[in-house]
């Protein structure tokens, strides 16, 4: 089992990286993972989308 993890600003940009890994490999998925974050840095907020891929190859 192989773990891949991907982390990005904005959710469009993880669904782009997510979508490229799974198109370049021909591994069976177990599962994925997401998460959300925010935090606030003075008056702006930072968004965090990340995903978890377990997978076998």
């Amino acid at each position: 089992m192989k773990v891949k993890i991907f982390d990005e600003s904005h959710e469009k940009d993880l669904e782009k990286s997510i979508n490229a890994f799974l198109s370049s490999t021909s591994c069976d998925i177990i599962d994925i993972q997401f998460r959300t974050a925010v935090s606030i840095f003075g008056e702006e907020q930072i968004y965090c989308f990340s995903a978890m891929i377990l997978y076998k190859e």
